[in-house]
């Protein structure tokens, strides 16, 4: 046995120990008095297997048995760097040698492939991040802390084997490409390689001499990681000390990077929690922060020769194939992205100092240009009204109507988010940052070159280098005359450094800081004054500091939307999302007719509703033919939860009764009245035990998690009318009885059939009120029924109805009897300023026109039974679908962890709403449990939108949350 170290450059090649099972146990049971099973793992160059006891079949631990060249100083490295980590970090689980019936299982075998080390390392519980599933940047963030607290925690550790030279270690990662890359047989993939080890050696080579060494992990990657199994848990256990040697600091989080960019949806921009949360545990020096994209674009291509090396030399270790695709995907994305724009990226994500970018100082190259006209291509530009942002050729219309007009030309200025000509579903961050501001031109123009300057003609455009730089003018044919800028023409103007390489015309907003090293502001190549770029948005800031903390937001760090339109929402960087969940918005966002019509009014008047305009009455008069003949009177307030409330005070002043009958587990509003019938205890969690005296509740009548279930929930109608009796008989009389006629709140769930004729029937016996609260499921959504009291075929007293009716302006509506009307009346008088007022009343009659004249309760019908379907089928194929309830375009998918039990899934559904909005969709979680999606989107969104959605919802329950 030697105690020379490995030296990979010695002995490029490791054949895997491949020991037949027999052959292990026996030498587990003469070496460590241990009968046992064993179950097999996979490892690139050493051989693993799960140990159970032979009679309990209980975990003992890991069998590791280490390849034959490592030394047993090496084997005792891992060992005391793994009990340093456990001493100095507590609260880091890290596995110990286990000790069997005869002491601590770790010795030298002899086996029929010779001389090797066997050693059973303690068993781990918990689940690794094997595979290429999804991250979220908390488990991200997580990486990066743990690669942070065992650097750290072994930044002043020596031994003796430290110098080990593996071929894993990034200070060698030229030597090892230049050794293993002769050797690979395609030749598309060793000029890949060549390319991509050029140029980050490059940038490594100005700071590698100064990087500080240290002992290190080295390997703290998404399989050597474990986590509790508890849903949302993250990673707190670090594995497999293998590779544990002296080398740069800074390669500890490098590895732990490049293990990231393999898995569903990650791109290198989301590496940065992970970077800031290495950074706070162990900072990170300018020069290691100017080397660490080189290495982990490194550590890809050491993992990808690497790994086909083995193949073609191992031809059975399936682990090392199965490895393939998500190594070359691993150093496909650390390239994807030029190590000098990362670079700058990562520096302004930990707050260091911008670097220069390229500045144009010479005379313009355009004359002429000072009267040329701006045109904003951003999301709240007037060009992008009406849903224009979605025809490419709308900033060209825009321009040559500029030209028209007289002016010499039109730009779009760079570096500037453009909503216009963009993509309206985004599974991924679209890039709409120009690189190059655009130009139209009046008149073909000559370009004023100077004498030190050369023109190179290219296949879309032409290029003057001057100097240090380089501009690029893309759109311009081919001509061997004097370079002339075309008439009428889009022209991209791109200004970068001479030696900066492509720079695409357009970035995401993520790395525009990042590429902005490498091109500039080509405004002052036309004359045209630079360019103002936006100062860092604090719009959540200032809403967090001003705003009560109790006015809550959507998500926690969430896209400042700005715009609207149809069943879309885009935010300030020009992205848009796909609104699923957005009821209030019910005819689509912006719809011109509702815009036009408040447009209109606002010219003419907008008063208090005291005035006679005939708006208002026309709106009524509307409403009303909507409903059964009864239904005649109308009063007009602003929101749901006035609504409710008003419905609750007629039914009072009706009876002159003050004890009102709710459903629990209900939302009806925030108002007094409102909310003391609401007992949802996600809204309040105190409801049940707070409500005032004079609120009485019958059980919520879920047919899928509640008392009664599937065909018992027949019996909730019963028992309800019993409890209005039994409340009657003991001297409360009710003044009424208030649910939603389809059960919004748990997610669309359908009341059992006859539950509101036969409760309604209860309630009018004894002389009270039968409300409808019809604020989420009215007005069309659910498709069969325009309002939902209709599916139960039954006629209330009262209904309140807000949200859809405005699509967004504050408008809500209490319809009732006339004679319940007039004993209102007896309590006093009732007045709302702006409830009914001229605007909202022409908004209300446009929402009315549109529903009816463009078929959306019918698009809500068949596009809502489409996408129903096709929930449906998910439950087939993931387990964590309990069920789908409701009807149209009032929806509620369910999740759960258990099918018999039906245990809410709870933190899984915020998962999935988050990993939803990274895929371009906007979800929320409703119900009780805030286990169940809320789909409700506006009444006119699209097959292929819901198909989007439920696509974009399969891959998050297929690649994880």
């Amino acid at each position: 046995m030697s105690d020379t170290v490995f030296d990979f450059f010695a002995q490029p090649e490791l054949p895997t120990p491949t020991l037949e099972s027999d052959e292990v146990r026996r030498l587990m049971d003469e070496n460590f008095g241990l009968a046992c099973t064993l179950t097999e793992l996979g490892s690139q160059q050493d051989q693993n297997f799960v140990v159970r006891d032979i009679d309990s079949g209980t975990p003992v631990g890991v069998l590791k048995l280490s390849n034959p060249v490592f030394s047993e100083s090496e084997i005792e490295l891992q060992d005391l760097a793994a009990s340093i980590v456990a001493e100095r970090e507590p609260t880091l689980r890290t596995p110990k040698v286990v000790v069997g019936p005869r002491g601590p299982m770790s010795a030298w075998w002899n086996s029929s492939q010779g001389r090797i080390h066997g050693r059973v390392i303690e068993f781990i519980s918990g689940t690794t991040l094997m595979g290429s599933n999804y991250l979220s940047p908390a488990t991200a963030a997580r990486m990066g802390e743990l690669a942070g607290k065992v650097s750290v925690a072994l930044s002043d550790v020596d031994h003796p084997a430290s110098g080990r030279v593996l071929q894993w270690d990034l200070r060698h990662a030229d030597r090892v490409i230049a050794t293993l890359l002769p050797d690979e047989p395609d030749q598309d993939v060793s000029d890949f390689i060549t390319d991509v080890t050029a140029s980050a050696m490059r940038q490594l080579h100005s700071v590698s001499a100064d990087l500080p060494l240290q002992l290190g992990h080295f390997d703290i990657t998404d399989d050597n990681v474990l986590a509790p199994t508890a849903p949302g848990s993250l990673p707190d256990a670090v594995i497999d000390f293998g590779d544990v040697s002296r080398s740069w600091a800074v390669n500890e989080i490098a590895v732990t990077l490049s293990s990231l960019l393999h898995h569903d949806g990650f791109a290198p921009v989301d590496a940065l929690p992970a970077i800031r949360a290495f950074h706070a545990a162990r900072p990170l020096s300018e020069n290691e922060i100017e080397a660490l994209w080189p290495l982990v674009t490194l550590r890809g291509v050491v993992l990808v020769l690497s790994g086909r090396q083995q193949v073609r030399l191992d031809a059975g270790n399936s682990y090392a194939d199965s490895a393939l695709d998500r190594e070359f995907r691993i150093l496909t994305q650390a390239a994807s992205v030029p190590c000098a724009v990362m670079t700058e990226t990562i520096r302004r994500a930990l707050g260091l100092d911008a670097r220069p970018r390229p500045t144009w100082q010479g005379e313009p190259l355009v004359a002429g240009m000072s009267d040329a006209v701006t045109i904003d291509a951003g999301t709240t530009s007037t060009v992008n009204d009406e849903g224009r942002w979605l025809d490419r050729h709308t900033l060209t219309a825009a321009a040559l109507a500029a030209l028209d007009a007289g002016a010499p030309a039109a730009v779009v200025p760079a570096w500037s988010a453009r909503l216009t000509g963009g993509p309206s579903r985004t599974p991924a961050e679209p890039a709409t940052i120009s690189t190059a501001l655009t130009l139209w031109l009046a008149r073909d123009t000559a370009l004023d070159v100077p004498a030190d300057g050369s023109i190179t003609h290219t296949d879309d455009g032409l290029t003057v280098a001057v100097g240090n730089y380089q501009v690029h003018f893309v759109g311009v044919p081919s001509s061997p005359n004097t370079p002339v800028l075309p008439a009428r023409t889009p022209i991209d103007v791109q200004l970068t450094r001479s030696n900066s390489g492509p720079v695409p015309l357009r970035v995401e907003p993520s790395y525009a800081h990042g590429w902005s090293v490498l091109a500039g502001d080509p405004a002052p190549i036309l004359g045209l004054p630079a360019t103002v770029v936006d100062p860092e948005d604090d719009t959540l800031e200032r809403r967090e500091r001003l705003l009560a903390e109790v006015q809550e937001h959507y998500y926690a760090q969430p896209p400042r939307i700005e715009r609207g339109w149809r069943e879309y929402l885009a935010d300030v960087d020009g992205r848009v999302y796909l609104d699923m969940v957005n009821n209030v918005a019910s005819v689509g966002h912006a719809h011109p007719k509702v815009v036009a019509a408040a447009h209109r009014q606002m010219q003419l008047l907008n008063t208090n509703s005291r005035f006679n305009y005939r708006a208002i009455t026309e709106f009524a008069d509307r409403i009303t033919a909507t409903l059964p003949d009864e239904l005649d009177t109308v009063f007009f307030v602003n929101s749901g939860s006035e609504a409710t409330d008003l419905a609750i005070r007629i039914a009072m002043a009706a009876t002159g009764r003050t004890d009102i009958v709710a459903m629990k587990e209900a939302y009806h509003g925030w108002t007094f009245a409102s909310d003391a019938v609401s007992t949802s205890i996600a809204d309040n969690p105190n409801a049940p035990a707070t409500r005032p005296d004079w609120v009485h509740t019958v059980d919520a009548a879920n047919s899928y998690r509640g008392k009664h279930r599937g065909d018992d929930a027949s019996k909730y109608a019963p028992e309800a009318v019993q409890f209005i009796d039994d409340l009657a008989a003991a001297g409360t009389l009710p003044a009424g009885f208030i649910c939603e006629s389809y059960y919004g709140n748990a997610g669309g769930v359908a009341l059992p059939d006859g539950y509101l004729q036969q409760v309604y029937a209860a309630v009018r016996k004894h002389g009270g009120i039968a409300i409808s609260d019809e604020v989420q499921v009215g007005y069309g959504r659910l498709g069969e029924w325009f309002w939902g009291f209709q599916q139960q075929q039954a006629i209330p007293d009262v209904i309140a109805v807000a949200k859809s009716i405005g699509t967004g302006q504050p408008v809500g509506v209490v319809v009732t009897t006339r004679k319940i009307a007039d004993r209102y009346r007896t309590g006093g008088y009732f007045f709302s300023s702006t409830g009914g007022s001229p605007v909202s009343s022409v908004i209300g009659l446009a929402v009315l026109d549109v529903i009816q004249q463009e078929g959306l309760q019918e698009n809500a019908r068949v596009v809502g039974g489409h996408l129903k379907s096709r929930l449906q089928a998910l439950a087939a194929e993931h387990p964590i679908v309990g069920t789908v309830h409701g009807s149209g375009l009032y929806l509620g998918l369910e999740f759960i962890r258990d099918h018999t039990t039906l245990e809410p899934a709870t933190e899984e559904t915020e998962a999935i709403c988050n990993r939803l909005l990274e895929l371009g969709v906007i979800m929320q979680p409703t119900g009780d449990h805030q286990n169940v999606l809320k789909i409700k989107p506006p009444l006119c969104v699209s097959k292929e939108s819901v198909d989007y959605f439920v696509d974009s919802l399969n891959r998050v329950l297929t690649t994880g949350w």
